[in-house]
């Protein structure tokens, strides 16, 4: 499978769902499927070579490893493992964590607090999987399911889950089964996931932020507790459009400023591949604040946005607010009425703050 160029590659619950497709068939029958086909939810059936099993008294396990296509996910190439065992009559599928798959602690999250942080997609894979590997081998359907993931702790430190309440490693996660090269849908995942855990613990004000730069910056400015930060990135576009949905009384935008003088312009996605700073946009604000055509001209051909506000800051003009004051303009839009009200805080690198917008309601 292939998108412009880019190889597709397979979420953990896909890899999940084939491991206990194996492992279940070999506790059945003796004998381990390699490769392993699996059924993902728009119907595709790839098959998936083993790269461990081992048959006892009892259980099986199978492993498969995580190919990611040529997405940058920090799970590729990671062995996740299932281990199957009998299960008490009626009790149908019961999922277990095993070393390196986290653990939900905060409310929030599409999961009850204890259980093991496999998504409910892949859940409903691996139960379909299942029940049809009992169907074929006259099997009951009743399995203790137990995923683990060689090394998942350690990765996870690298991912949202400790901030999003899940611990001891990471989340067996997809929606389709398929990873899309760049398609970020971990990433924005995570930016919901942020969000429904924040409105859980009663939080009424968070902070979306570009980096760390700038949530330490937000932090400094408003003392947020982490459950209140969200690592929005380039998303911009993710973060307000859930929230329109899922509103909180009060949004804090916190960003490097050529970022989010990309969003002052109307971009929703950050990313400099996809978007540019509009140096005519600066040049203009900079007029409103009061610059003279020697300062318009020198913003409208400034090598970067930082320059741009540097020289107008010398010059007493408040470029940094009035982008601020746009891409609060920009956010209040996408919000369109929800009941949020956005402030922003634009940081050069070092984290000053070089231009504000004080919160101000729906439109």
């Amino acid at each position: 499978m292939r998108s412009s160029g880019l190889r597709h590659g397979w979420t953990t619950g896909t890899c999940a769902t084939a491991a206990a497709t194996a492992a279940y068939t070999a506790l059945l029958t003796g004998d381990f499927p390699d490769p392993v086909a699996v059924v993902l939810p728009g119907g595709q059936r790839p098959s998936f070579a083993l790269a461990a099993e081992e048959l006892a008294e009892g259980r099986a396990m199978a492993g498969v490893v995580k190919d990611a296509g040529d997405d940058p996910d920090v799970t590729h190439g990671a062995l996740v493992r299932a281990t199957v065992r009998p299960a008490a009559p009626g009790s149908g599928v019961v999922f277990r964590a095993g070393p390196g798959v986290g653990t939900v602690t905060r409310p929030g999250l599409p999961l009850p607090v204890g259980e093991p942080a496999v998504n409910p997609v892949p859940r409903r894979m691996v139960r379909d999987a299942v029940a049809a590997v009992a169907a074929r081998h006259g099997g009951s359907g009743d399995v203790e399911v137990e995923l683990s993931v060689d090394h998942g702790e350690e990765i996870a430190r690298s991912t949202w889950n400790p901030r999003l309440g899940i611990l001891g490693g990471l989340s067996i996660l997809g929606t389709t089964g398929i990873v899309v090269p760049y398609s970020c849908s971990a990433w924005i995942d995570s930016i919901r996931r942020g969000v429904d855990v924040a409105r859980a613990a009663g939080r009424t004000h968070v902070a979306a932020c570009t980096g760390a730069t700038s949530e330490r910056a937000a932090v400094e400015a408003y003392g947020l507790p982490e459950d209140a930060l969200l690592d929005m990135g380039d998303f911009a576009g993710a973060v307000l459009k859930y929230l329109r949905r899922h509103p909180v009384p009060r949004l804090t935008v916190a960003g490097g400023f050529a970022k989010l003088s990309k969003l002052a312009a109307g971009h929703l996605d950050l990313h400099s591949g996809r978007s540019r700073v509009d140096h005519a946009l600066l040049a203009r604000l900079a007029r409103e604040g009061g610059a003279g055509d020697a300062l318009v001209e020198a913003v409208a051909s400034a090598g970067t946005a930082l320059e741009a506000v540097r020289l107008c800051a010398a010059d007493g003009v408040p470029l940094g607010g009035l982008v601020a004051a746009a891409a609060r303009g920009a956010a209040l839009e996408v919000l369109r009425g929800a009941p949020v009200a956005v402030d922003v805080l634009c940081v050069d690198r070092a984290g000053a703050v070089v231009g504000r917008a004080e919160a101000a309601g729906p439109r």
